[in-house]
């Protein structure tokens, strides 16, 4: 019999997640969903099958249902509370996968509340856009003990994810190292695009050509984002796909990685200091980490919005 499983936080990683979930895990009960607001879970169970979701008000009701619990939050502070909240109550015998990126001493921090009850534990960040998520083709790096790692594979690759980097038997903390140098290297790649196209424009030849060397040297994720700039998706969107408060908080945890490791990231600062512009000009929660493109315009004499 398949095991009862808890999703907690239906961000745009989450829903695409659930959504992979339900249809191709193989599972015999339907998955338990809770987020904050309700309205949220409300909306992605009606897009799925009848019957496949279930909704609840509490963490804590979830977590006595399920037998796995699977959460993604936007922050470290929101990954400490759920796990206040889940440490007061009986999770013996329970796994937690937990999937946020948060500082490496933080998922250590949260590991301990639930492994000191007689729970087991998986740090398990995802690398890979909410179109990823959707698609069910996301990159999963999980640590922690091996006997707990083979629990959450069935759920990896083939049904929310397309490969795996496990680090077996070692400490929690290194799933969300690897998880801080990847999404710095993320976001200097933003900046990179942002400069450039920026100074395609100022230069006179344009962001068409530059898009079609971007696209036949690289493609994939550089096409992505470039495609999120020149279309002007940066500053249209109602909702970001990955926010610059989020992507500052990433800069933030992964430049402070590299500090007590004795190296700097100064590419990382450069790209902090765009999304800082992001941030006051389209709001924290609402500027996207593509709008670095918006700032650099907006440093060399242009609009953010380029809707000219």
């Amino acid at each position: 019999m398949a095991p009862s499983i808890l999703w907690i936080g239906l961000g745009n990683m989450g829903r695409g997640m659930v959504k992979n979930l339900v249809e191709k895990g193989n599972l015999d009960k339907p998955v338990i969903i809770y987020n904050r607001t309700r309205k949220r879970s409300e909306e992605l169970a009606a897009t799925l099958p009848e019957g496949k979701t279930e909704i609840i008000d509490s963490i804590e009701e979830g977590v006595k249902k399920a037998d796995i619990i699977f959460s993604i939050v936007s922050n470290d502070a929101a990954v400490e509370g759920i796990f206040n909240t889940v440490a007061k109550g009986d999770v013996t015998g329970k796994l937690f996968v937990e999937c946020s990126t948060i500082y490496p001493e933080t998922t250590e921090k949260v590991a301990k509340l639930v492994v000191d009850k007689g729970a087991e534990f998986v740090a398990s960040p995802v690398f890979g856009a909410p179109a990823m998520a959707n698609a069910g083709q996301l990159i999963f790096c999980p640590a922690g003990p091996k006997s707990a790692i083979e629990k959450l594979r069935p759920y990896t690759i083939g049904v929310m994810g397309k490969s795996m980097i496990p680090f077996d038997d070692q400490p929690y903390a290194n799933s969300l190292k690897l998880k801080l140098i990847g999404n710095s290297m993320v976001v200097n790649m933003v900046s990179v695009l942002g400069e450039a196209y920026t100074l395609a424009e100022k230069s006179g030849i344009g962001a068409a050509p530059l898009k079609q060397f971007v696209d036949g040297l690289w493609g994939g994720v550089y096409s992505a984002y470039s495609e999120r700039m020149i279309s002007g998706t940066y500053w249209k969107m109602e909702e970001p796909l990955f926010s610059a408060n989020n992507a500052r908080k990433d800069a933030g945890h992964a430049m402070e990685l590299a500090k007590s490791s004795g190296t700097e990231l100064k590419l990382v600062k450069v790209a902090d200091d765009y999304l800082k512009e992001v941030a006051a000009h389209a709001g924290g929660d609402k500027g996207d980490i593509a709008g670095i493109y918006g700032a650099v315009r907006k440093n060399a004499g242009l609009k953010y919005e380029n809707d000219a």
